[in-house]
Protein backbone atom coordinates (compact mmCIF):
# COMPACT_ATOMS: atom_id res chain seq x y z
CA UNK A 1 0.00 0.00 0.00
CA UNK A 2 1.80 3.20 -1.07
CA UNK A 3 1.37 6.20 0.36
CA UNK A 4 -0.41 7.46 -2.83
CA UNK A 5 -3.36 5.46 -2.30
CA UNK A 6 -4.37 7.56 1.45
CA UNK A 7 -5.73 9.94 -1.19
CA UNK A 8 -5.80 12.61 1.72
CA UNK A 9 -8.49 15.09 1.76
CA UNK A 10 -6.33 17.90 3.13
CA UNK A 11 -2.63 19.08 3.06
CA UNK A 12 -2.61 22.06 5.81
CA UNK A 13 1.61 22.39 5.85
CA UNK A 14 5.03 20.86 5.19
CA UNK A 15 7.43 19.89 7.57
CA UNK A 16 10.54 21.89 8.39
CA UNK A 17 13.23 18.97 8.11
CA UNK A 18 15.46 21.12 11.03
CA UNK A 19 13.96 22.42 13.84
CA UNK A 20 14.17 26.29 13.31
CA UNK A 21 16.75 28.11 15.83
CA UNK A 22 15.29 29.66 18.99
CA UNK A 23 16.14 33.31 20.03
CA UNK A 24 16.94 32.19 23.44
CA UNK A 25 20.03 30.00 22.83
CA UNK A 26 20.44 31.26 19.16
CA UNK A 27 23.65 33.19 20.82
CA UNK A 28 26.88 31.57 20.95
CA UNK A 29 27.11 34.44 24.02
CA UNK A 30 24.04 32.83 25.35
CA UNK A 31 26.25 29.09 25.06
CA UNK A 32 29.14 30.73 26.64
CA UNK A 33 27.12 32.45 29.57
CA UNK A 34 26.01 28.77 30.35
CA UNK A 35 29.28 27.47 30.53
CA UNK A 36 31.82 27.74 33.89
CA UNK A 37 34.86 26.25 35.23
CA UNK A 38 32.33 24.45 37.38
CA UNK A 39 30.18 22.16 35.21
CA UNK A 40 28.99 19.70 38.21
CA UNK A 41 25.28 20.20 38.74
CA UNK A 42 23.81 18.91 42.14
CA UNK A 43 21.11 17.40 40.86
CA UNK A 44 19.34 16.21 37.60
CA UNK A 45 16.20 18.82 38.68
CA UNK A 46 19.10 21.99 38.73
CA UNK A 47 20.32 20.96 35.68
CA UNK A 48 17.25 20.48 33.69
CA UNK A 49 15.57 23.95 35.17
CA UNK A 50 15.99 26.11 32.45
CA UNK A 51 14.58 23.97 30.03
CA UNK A 52 11.55 25.81 28.34
CA UNK A 53 8.13 24.56 26.59
CA UNK A 54 8.80 24.28 22.94
CA UNK A 55 12.37 23.08 22.99
CA UNK A 56 14.34 21.00 20.97
CA UNK A 57 16.28 17.91 23.07
CA UNK A 58 18.75 15.84 21.04
CA UNK A 59 18.69 12.69 23.45
CA UNK A 60 21.45 10.26 23.46
CA UNK A 61 20.98 6.16 23.38
CA UNK A 62 20.04 3.16 21.86
CA UNK A 63 17.15 1.56 22.38
CA UNK A 64 17.67 1.59 26.08
CA UNK A 65 21.12 1.48 26.34
CA UNK A 66 22.93 4.37 27.19
CA UNK A 67 19.63 6.58 27.79
CA UNK A 68 19.80 9.04 30.35
CA UNK A 69 17.46 7.89 32.60
CA UNK A 70 18.09 10.74 35.30
CA UNK A 71 17.67 13.77 33.29
CA UNK A 72 14.47 11.92 31.37
CA UNK A 73 12.70 11.41 34.51
CA UNK A 74 13.61 15.04 35.73
CA UNK A 75 12.52 16.49 32.45
CA UNK A 76 8.73 14.75 33.25
CA UNK A 77 8.71 15.88 36.64
CA UNK A 78 9.27 19.82 35.35
CA UNK A 79 6.01 19.54 32.95
CA UNK A 80 7.80 21.13 30.04
CA UNK A 81 5.50 20.56 27.03
CA UNK A 82 5.55 20.98 23.36
CA UNK A 83 9.25 19.35 23.04
CA UNK A 84 10.95 18.00 20.21
CA UNK A 85 12.73 15.00 20.78
CA UNK A 86 15.48 14.08 18.80
CA UNK A 87 16.68 10.23 19.15
CA UNK A 88 17.23 6.89 17.19
CA UNK A 89 13.96 6.13 18.74
CA UNK A 90 11.96 6.29 21.81
CA UNK A 91 12.83 3.78 24.20
CA UNK A 92 9.76 1.86 25.32
CA UNK A 93 6.00 2.75 26.33
CA UNK A 94 6.79 3.10 29.89
CA UNK A 95 10.64 3.62 29.99
CA UNK A 96 13.38 6.36 28.66
CA UNK A 97 11.99 8.66 26.06
CA UNK A 98 8.80 6.62 26.49
CA UNK A 99 7.40 8.42 29.88
CA UNK A 100 8.06 11.42 28.29
CA UNK A 101 5.22 10.33 25.37
CA UNK A 102 3.29 8.88 27.83
CA UNK A 103 2.57 12.56 29.21
CA UNK A 104 2.32 14.11 26.26
CA UNK A 105 5.19 16.54 26.65
CA UNK A 106 6.42 15.50 23.05
CA UNK A 107 4.81 17.30 20.30
CA UNK A 108 7.46 16.06 17.76
CA UNK A 109 9.81 13.29 17.29
CA UNK A 110 12.89 13.00 15.09
CA UNK A 111 13.88 9.42 15.11
CA UNK A 112 14.57 6.64 12.90
CA UNK A 113 12.98 3.75 14.85
CA UNK A 114 9.63 2.91 16.59
CA UNK A 115 10.17 -0.16 17.38
CA UNK A 116 8.35 -2.50 20.41
CA UNK A 117 6.99 1.29 21.37
CA UNK A 118 3.06 0.70 20.99
CA UNK A 119 2.45 4.29 22.50
CA UNK A 120 4.66 5.78 20.29
CA UNK A 121 3.20 3.94 17.08
CA UNK A 122 -0.60 4.45 18.09
CA UNK A 123 0.14 8.25 18.55
CA UNK A 124 1.32 8.83 15.29
CA UNK A 125 -1.56 6.71 14.05
CA UNK A 126 -3.93 8.44 16.04
CA UNK A 127 -2.70 11.68 14.40
CA UNK A 128 -1.35 12.90 18.36
CA UNK A 129 2.07 13.79 17.76
CA UNK A 130 3.97 14.83 14.86
CA UNK A 131 7.03 12.47 13.46
CA UNK A 132 9.20 13.02 11.75
CA UNK A 133 11.11 9.73 10.40
CA UNK A 134 14.96 9.46 9.05
CA UNK A 135 17.27 6.94 8.20
CA UNK A 136 19.48 5.92 11.22
CA UNK A 137 22.41 7.12 9.46
CA UNK A 138 21.39 10.04 8.07
CA UNK A 139 20.45 11.13 11.56
CA UNK A 140 23.47 10.30 13.35
CA UNK A 141 25.47 12.78 10.60
CA UNK A 142 22.49 15.54 10.76
CA UNK A 143 23.47 15.69 14.76
CA UNK A 144 27.11 15.34 13.46
CA UNK A 145 26.97 18.31 11.15
CA UNK A 146 24.80 20.00 13.56
CA UNK A 147 27.93 20.14 16.03
CA UNK A 148 30.24 20.32 13.21
CA UNK A 149 29.11 23.57 11.93
CA UNK A 150 27.75 21.99 8.59
CA UNK A 151 24.50 22.85 7.37
CA UNK A 152 23.89 20.24 5.42
CA UNK A 153 25.26 17.46 3.46
CA UNK A 154 24.63 15.21 0.73
CA UNK A 155 23.96 11.29 1.41
CA UNK A 156 22.66 8.70 -1.25
CA UNK A 157 20.68 7.61 1.42
CA UNK A 158 16.90 7.35 1.15
CA UNK A 159 17.69 8.66 -2.46
CA UNK A 160 14.38 7.18 -4.74
CA UNK A 161 12.01 6.97 -1.66
CA UNK A 162 9.60 8.66 -0.35
CA UNK A 163 12.07 10.31 2.03
CA UNK A 164 13.30 12.41 -0.92
CA UNK A 165 10.11 12.90 -2.37
CA UNK A 166 8.51 14.11 0.40
CA UNK A 167 5.37 11.84 0.66
CA UNK A 168 6.30 10.86 3.87
CA UNK A 169 3.27 12.01 6.47
CA UNK A 170 4.52 13.74 9.51
CA UNK A 171 1.53 14.23 11.42
CA UNK A 172 -2.40 12.98 10.44
CA UNK A 173 -5.26 15.20 11.00
CA UNK A 174 -8.22 14.15 13.02
CA UNK A 175 -9.35 11.16 12.97
CA UNK A 176 -6.02 10.00 12.37
CA UNK A 177 -4.63 7.75 9.55
CA UNK A 178 -8.00 6.15 9.33
CA UNK A 179 -9.51 9.30 8.52
CA UNK A 180 -7.15 9.84 5.99
CA UNK A 181 -6.30 13.51 6.30
CA UNK A 182 -2.98 14.62 6.30
CA UNK A 183 -2.04 17.44 8.80
CA UNK A 184 1.82 17.75 7.66
CA UNK A 185 3.77 15.84 4.77
CA UNK A 186 7.69 15.82 4.77
CA UNK A 187 9.93 18.17 2.43
CA UNK A 188 10.97 16.74 -1.04
CA UNK A 189 15.35 16.59 -0.55
CA UNK A 190 16.86 18.87 -3.05
CA UNK A 191 19.01 15.79 -4.95
CA UNK A 192 21.91 16.08 -7.40
CA UNK A 193 24.06 13.81 -9.38
CA UNK A 194 27.55 12.99 -8.12
CA UNK A 195 29.72 9.99 -10.17
CA UNK A 196 26.54 8.99 -12.08
CA UNK A 197 24.38 8.41 -9.04
CA UNK A 198 22.02 10.25 -7.29
CA UNK A 199 21.80 11.79 -3.98
CA UNK A 200 19.75 13.87 -1.57
CA UNK A 201 20.72 16.93 0.17
CA UNK A 202 19.97 16.70 4.50
CA UNK A 203 19.93 19.22 6.70
CA UNK A 204 22.24 19.69 9.95
CA UNK A 205 20.20 19.20 13.02
CA UNK A 206 20.93 21.81 16.15
CA UNK A 207 19.38 21.31 19.42
CA UNK A 208 18.36 23.67 22.28
CA UNK A 209 19.55 20.85 24.80
CA UNK A 210 21.54 17.34 24.63
CA UNK A 211 20.62 14.80 27.06
CA UNK A 212 23.51 12.14 27.86
CA UNK A 213 24.40 9.73 29.04
CA UNK A 214 28.15 8.22 29.51
CA UNK A 215 29.52 5.69 32.27
CA UNK A 216 32.68 8.21 33.64
CA UNK A 217 33.28 12.27 33.64
CA UNK A 218 35.81 14.36 34.90
CA UNK A 219 34.83 17.74 36.57
CA UNK A 220 35.21 19.76 33.49
CA UNK A 221 32.90 17.25 31.51
CA UNK A 222 35.27 15.08 29.97
CA UNK A 223 33.71 12.10 28.45
CA UNK A 224 34.02 8.29 28.43
CA UNK A 225 31.69 5.45 27.34
CA UNK A 226 31.58 1.77 28.23
CA UNK A 227 30.59 -0.78 24.94
CA UNK A 228 28.01 -0.11 23.26
CA UNK A 229 25.83 2.52 25.32
CA UNK A 230 28.44 5.18 23.30
CA UNK A 231 25.81 4.96 20.37
CA UNK A 232 24.35 8.57 19.83
CA UNK A 233 25.70 10.18 22.90
CA UNK A 234 28.53 12.04 21.96
CA UNK A 235 26.98 13.07 17.95
CA UNK A 236 23.87 14.54 20.79
CA UNK A 237 26.17 15.93 22.58
CA UNK A 238 27.74 18.09 19.77
CA UNK A 239 24.45 18.92 18.33
CA UNK A 240 23.33 20.26 21.38
CA UNK A 241 24.05 23.99 22.58
CA UNK A 242 23.72 23.31 26.15
CA UNK A 243 24.84 19.13 26.72
CA UNK A 244 23.80 18.05 30.27
CA UNK A 245 25.66 14.83 30.50
CA UNK A 246 24.76 12.53 33.52
CA UNK A 247 27.44 9.72 34.30
CA UNK A 248 27.81 6.79 36.87
CA UNK A 249 30.64 8.41 38.49
CA UNK A 250 32.64 12.07 38.16
CA UNK A 251 36.33 12.07 38.84
CA UNK A 252 38.94 14.58 39.56
CA UNK A 253 40.31 16.51 36.80
CA UNK A 254 43.43 14.29 35.68
CA UNK A 255 42.35 11.18 36.56
CA UNK A 256 41.44 10.48 33.06
CA UNK A 257 44.29 9.80 30.76
CA UNK A 258 44.23 12.24 27.47
CA UNK A 259 43.56 9.17 25.26
CA UNK A 260 40.80 7.32 27.65
CA UNK A 261 38.65 10.53 26.85
CA UNK A 262 35.93 9.91 23.95
CA UNK A 263 34.45 13.20 23.90
CA UNK A 264 36.05 16.42 25.40
CA UNK A 265 34.64 18.57 27.94
CA UNK A 266 33.96 21.58 25.22
CA UNK A 267 31.10 19.91 23.97
CA UNK A 268 29.83 19.63 27.78
CA UNK A 269 27.81 22.24 30.00
CA UNK A 270 26.99 20.74 32.71
CA UNK A 271 27.71 17.25 34.61
CA UNK A 272 25.56 15.09 36.95
CA UNK A 273 26.00 12.05 38.77
CA UNK A 274 23.27 10.00 38.43
CA UNK A 275 21.29 8.67 41.54
CA UNK A 276 21.20 5.20 40.57
CA UNK A 277 20.46 3.38 37.15
CA UNK A 278 17.84 0.75 36.50
CA UNK A 279 19.62 0.09 33.61
CA UNK A 280 16.38 -2.09 31.60
CA UNK A 281 17.58 -4.81 29.01
CA UNK A 282 15.27 -5.17 26.31
CA UNK A 283 15.87 -8.41 25.04
CA UNK A 284 17.30 -10.34 27.20
CA UNK A 285 19.82 -13.11 25.14
CA UNK A 286 21.73 -15.86 26.89
CA UNK A 287 23.53 -18.24 25.01
CA UNK A 288 22.01 -22.59 26.02
CA UNK A 289 25.30 -23.43 26.63
CA UNK A 290 24.92 -26.41 23.89
CA UNK A 291 25.29 -24.33 21.07
CA UNK A 292 22.49 -26.16 19.83
CA UNK A 293 20.16 -23.83 17.84
CA UNK A 294 16.64 -24.76 16.64
CA UNK A 295 15.57 -23.10 13.76
CA UNK A 296 12.43 -24.58 11.78
CA UNK A 297 14.16 -26.65 8.62
CA UNK A 298 12.59 -23.81 6.14
CA UNK A 299 14.17 -21.44 7.70
CA UNK A 300 17.23 -23.07 8.40
CA UNK A 301 17.81 -23.88 4.33
CA UNK A 302 17.69 -20.17 4.14
CA UNK A 303 19.86 -19.53 6.55
CA UNK A 304 22.78 -22.11 5.95
CA UNK A 305 22.50 -20.94 2.33
CA UNK A 306 23.17 -17.33 2.97
CA UNK A 307 25.88 -18.60 4.77
CA UNK A 308 27.49 -19.51 2.00
CA UNK A 309 27.66 -16.28 0.65
CA UNK A 310 30.02 -15.61 3.45
CA UNK A 311 34.00 -15.75 2.75
CA UNK A 312 37.14 -15.43 5.30
CA UNK A 313 38.13 -12.34 6.16
CA UNK A 314 34.28 -10.29 5.10
CA UNK A 315 33.06 -7.26 7.38
CA UNK A 316 29.05 -7.68 7.44
CA UNK A 317 26.13 -6.17 8.68
CA UNK A 318 23.42 -8.70 9.34
CA UNK A 319 19.47 -7.19 9.78
CA UNK A 320 17.28 -8.16 12.88
CA UNK A 321 15.54 -11.59 12.86
CA UNK A 322 16.88 -14.47 10.80
CA UNK A 323 19.31 -12.50 9.73
CA UNK A 324 20.73 -12.58 12.98
CA UNK A 325 21.28 -16.51 12.69
CA UNK A 326 23.51 -17.06 9.80
CA UNK A 327 26.67 -15.92 11.43
CA UNK A 328 25.77 -19.84 13.32
CA UNK A 329 26.01 -21.60 9.86
CA UNK A 330 29.25 -20.27 8.30
CA UNK A 331 31.88 -22.48 6.96
CA UNK A 332 34.76 -23.85 8.98
CA UNK A 333 37.46 -21.68 8.64
CA UNK A 334 35.63 -18.95 8.01
CA UNK A 335 36.16 -15.79 10.58
CA UNK A 336 33.53 -13.46 9.67
CA UNK A 337 33.74 -9.56 11.39
CA UNK A 338 29.98 -9.06 12.67
CA UNK A 339 29.22 -5.09 12.50
CA UNK A 340 26.55 -3.61 14.28
CA UNK A 341 24.87 0.12 13.46
CA UNK A 342 24.99 0.48 17.04
CA UNK A 343 28.63 1.12 17.33
CA UNK A 344 30.83 -2.70 17.76
CA UNK A 345 33.01 -4.57 15.57
CA UNK A 346 33.45 -7.90 16.58
CA UNK A 347 30.52 -9.29 17.98
CA UNK A 348 30.64 -12.21 19.84
CA UNK A 349 28.35 -14.65 20.81
CA UNK A 350 25.05 -14.70 23.56
CA UNK A 351 26.30 -14.49 26.64
CA UNK A 352 25.54 -16.50 30.23
CA UNK A 353 23.58 -15.19 32.78
CA UNK A 354 26.84 -14.14 34.75
CA UNK A 355 28.04 -11.92 31.47
CA UNK A 356 24.98 -10.09 30.58
CA UNK A 357 25.83 -6.50 30.19
CA UNK A 358 23.26 -3.41 30.30
CA UNK A 359 26.01 -1.95 28.11
CA UNK A 360 26.46 -4.31 25.52
CA UNK A 361 23.75 -4.88 22.79
CA UNK A 362 24.11 -5.52 19.06
CA UNK A 363 21.32 -3.74 16.54
CA UNK A 364 18.54 -5.71 16.93
CA UNK A 365 18.43 -4.86 21.30
CA UNK A 366 19.85 -8.22 22.39
CA UNK A 367 22.26 -9.24 24.73
CA UNK A 368 25.89 -9.88 23.54
CA UNK A 369 29.47 -10.12 23.82
CA UNK A 370 32.34 -9.10 22.41
CA UNK A 371 35.57 -11.26 21.05
CA UNK A 372 39.11 -10.46 20.77
CA UNK A 373 39.54 -7.21 18.49
CA UNK A 374 36.45 -5.96 18.90
CA UNK A 375 35.68 -2.03 18.83
CA UNK A 376 32.92 0.32 19.73
CA UNK A 377 32.30 3.64 18.56
CA UNK A 378 30.06 6.29 17.99
CA UNK A 379 26.57 6.01 15.96
CA UNK A 380 28.28 8.44 13.36
CA UNK A 381 31.26 6.37 12.85
CA UNK A 382 29.55 3.35 12.90
CA UNK A 383 27.24 4.65 9.56
CA UNK A 384 30.69 6.12 8.04
CA UNK A 385 31.91 2.40 7.44
CA UNK A 386 28.60 1.47 5.87
CA UNK A 387 28.15 5.10 4.00
CA UNK A 388 31.96 4.42 3.07
CA UNK A 389 31.43 0.95 1.17
CA UNK A 390 33.55 -0.83 4.11
CA UNK A 391 31.17 -3.10 4.80
CA UNK A 392 31.15 -5.95 2.56
CA UNK A 393 28.07 -7.49 2.67
CA UNK A 394 24.58 -6.74 4.34
CA UNK A 395 22.44 -9.30 5.33
CA UNK A 396 18.22 -8.43 5.87
CA UNK A 397 14.84 -9.33 5.61
CA UNK A 398 11.88 -7.73 3.25
CA UNK A 399 8.35 -7.46 3.14
CA UNK A 400 8.56 -7.10 -0.50
CA UNK A 401 11.12 -7.58 -3.50
CA UNK A 402 10.37 -6.06 -6.55
CA UNK A 403 11.47 -7.59 -10.01
CA UNK A 404 14.05 -4.88 -10.58
CA UNK A 405 15.79 -5.06 -7.14
CA UNK A 406 13.54 -2.58 -5.49
CA UNK A 407 13.34 -3.34 -1.42
CA UNK A 408 10.65 -2.44 0.62
CA UNK A 409 10.61 -3.37 4.62
CA UNK A 410 9.97 -0.52 6.78
CA UNK A 411 6.46 0.55 7.23
CA UNK A 412 2.75 -0.42 5.81
CA UNK A 413 1.40 3.43 5.53
CA UNK A 414 -1.45 3.87 8.21
CA UNK A 415 -1.20 0.37 9.20
CA UNK A 416 2.23 -0.42 10.79
CA UNK A 417 5.28 1.82 11.28
CA UNK A 418 8.33 0.32 12.86
CA UNK A 419 10.79 3.04 10.68
CA UNK A 420 13.36 2.21 8.46
CA UNK A 421 16.31 1.71 11.29
CA UNK A 422 19.44 1.73 9.20
CA UNK A 423 18.49 -0.30 6.09
CA UNK A 424 18.28 2.82 4.18
CA UNK A 425 22.05 3.45 4.44
CA UNK A 426 23.37 -0.20 4.55
CA UNK A 427 21.38 -1.02 0.96
CA UNK A 428 22.37 2.38 -0.76
CA UNK A 429 26.44 1.95 0.14
CA UNK A 430 28.36 -0.44 -2.19
CA UNK A 431 27.88 -3.15 0.09
CA UNK A 432 26.53 -6.37 -1.73
CA UNK A 433 22.92 -6.73 -0.68
CA UNK A 434 21.43 -10.09 0.44
CA UNK A 435 17.55 -10.61 1.30
CA UNK A 436 16.83 -13.78 3.20
CA UNK A 437 13.04 -14.06 3.51
CA UNK A 438 10.40 -16.90 3.22
CA UNK A 439 8.45 -16.74 -0.38
CA UNK A 440 5.10 -15.99 0.80
CA UNK A 441 3.73 -14.03 2.89
CA UNK A 442 0.92 -14.83 5.08
CA UNK A 443 -2.26 -16.13 3.24
CA UNK A 444 -0.09 -16.91 0.61
CA UNK A 445 0.22 -13.34 -1.15
CA UNK A 446 3.16 -13.18 -3.22
CA UNK A 447 6.49 -10.93 -1.74
CA UNK A 448 8.41 -11.35 -4.82
CA UNK A 449 6.58 -8.98 -7.12
CA UNK A 450 6.51 -7.35 -10.19
CA UNK A 451 6.71 -3.65 -8.24
CA UNK A 452 6.75 -2.95 -4.74
CA UNK A 453 3.26 -1.63 -3.55
CA UNK A 454 4.68 -0.73 -0.27
CA UNK A 455 7.44 2.39 0.29
CA UNK A 456 10.72 1.57 -0.50
CA UNK A 457 14.07 0.69 1.41
CA UNK A 458 15.91 1.79 -1.75
CA UNK A 459 15.51 1.50 -5.64
CA UNK A 460 17.35 -1.63 -7.51
CA UNK A 461 19.29 -2.55 -4.05
CA UNK A 462 18.77 -6.17 -3.69
CA UNK A 463 21.74 -7.78 -5.32
CA UNK A 464 20.74 -11.15 -4.04
CA UNK A 465 17.07 -12.86 -2.54
CA UNK A 466 17.25 -15.99 -0.53
CA UNK A 467 14.01 -17.90 0.03
CA UNK A 468 12.90 -21.19 1.12
CA UNK A 469 12.11 -22.29 -2.96
CA UNK A 470 15.12 -20.83 -4.74
CA UNK A 471 17.90 -18.07 -4.98
CA UNK A 472 16.94 -15.31 -7.46
CA UNK A 473 20.15 -12.67 -8.62
CA UNK A 474 18.63 -9.39 -9.46
CA UNK A 475 20.10 -6.47 -12.74
CA UNK A 476 20.72 -3.62 -10.40
CA UNK A 477 22.28 -1.79 -13.03
CA UNK A 478 22.03 -0.77 -16.66
CA UNK A 479 18.34 -1.69 -18.62
CA UNK A 480 16.30 -3.24 -16.44
CA UNK A 481 15.70 -7.36 -16.95
CA UNK A 482 14.23 -10.03 -15.45
CA UNK A 483 15.83 -11.94 -12.21
CA UNK A 484 17.37 -15.05 -12.59
CA UNK A 485 16.78 -18.34 -11.11
CA UNK A 486 20.13 -19.43 -10.11
CA UNK A 487 18.53 -22.06 -7.61
CA UNK A 488 16.21 -24.17 -6.67
CA UNK A 489 15.12 -26.19 -3.24
CA UNK A 490 15.55 -29.75 -3.55
CA UNK A 491 11.96 -30.62 -2.47
CA UNK A 492 10.60 -28.03 -5.67
CA UNK A 493 10.37 -27.82 -9.26
CA UNK A 494 10.52 -24.65 -11.61
CA UNK A 495 6.71 -24.37 -11.75
CA UNK A 496 5.98 -24.31 -8.13
CA UNK A 497 8.41 -21.50 -7.91
CA UNK A 498 6.82 -19.61 -10.56
CA UNK A 499 3.14 -20.33 -8.79
CA UNK A 500 4.91 -18.47 -6.02
CA UNK A 501 6.76 -15.92 -7.48
CA UNK A 502 4.88 -12.83 -8.84
CA UNK A 503 7.22 -11.64 -11.47
CA UNK A 504 8.44 -13.09 -14.95
CA UNK A 505 12.24 -14.88 -14.33
CA UNK A 506 14.90 -16.67 -16.60
CA UNK A 507 16.26 -19.99 -15.09
CA UNK A 508 20.08 -20.51 -15.32
CA UNK A 509 21.38 -23.45 -17.27
CA UNK A 510 22.06 -25.31 -15.52
CA UNK A 511 20.00 -24.56 -12.26
CA UNK A 512 21.94 -25.78 -9.44
CA UNK A 513 19.99 -26.98 -6.11
CA UNK A 514 20.11 -25.03 -3.31
CA UNK A 515 22.99 -27.10 -0.85
CA UNK A 516 24.11 -29.79 -3.18
CA UNK A 517 27.39 -29.35 -2.18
Amino acid sequence: MAVSRLAPRLVLRRAFLAPPRRPHLASPWLRGAATSSKKVVGSADEAVADIPDGATLCVGGFGLCGIPENLLGAVKRKGVKNLTAVSNNAGVDDFGLGVLLQTKQVKRMIASYVGENKNFEAQYLNGELEVELTPQGTLAERLRAGGAGIPAFFTRTAHGTIIQEGKNVIKYGPGGAKGGEIEIMSEPRESREFDGQGYVMERAIKGDFALVKAWKADERGNLVWRGTARNFNPDCARAGRICIAEVEEIVPVGALSPEEIHLPGIYVQRVIKGDGYEKRIEKRTLSSGSGEIKVDPRRELIIKRAAEELTDGMYVNLGIGMPTLVSNYTKPGVRIELQSENGLLGIGPYPTEAEVDPDLINAGKETITTIPGSASFSSSDSFAMIRGSHVDVTILGAMEVAANGDLANWIIPGKMVKGMGGAMDLVSSDSRVLVVMEHLAKGGKHKLKQSCGLPLTGARVVNRCITELGVFDFVTTGPEAPPTLVEIAPDTTVDAVREATGFEFKVASPLKTMLAN
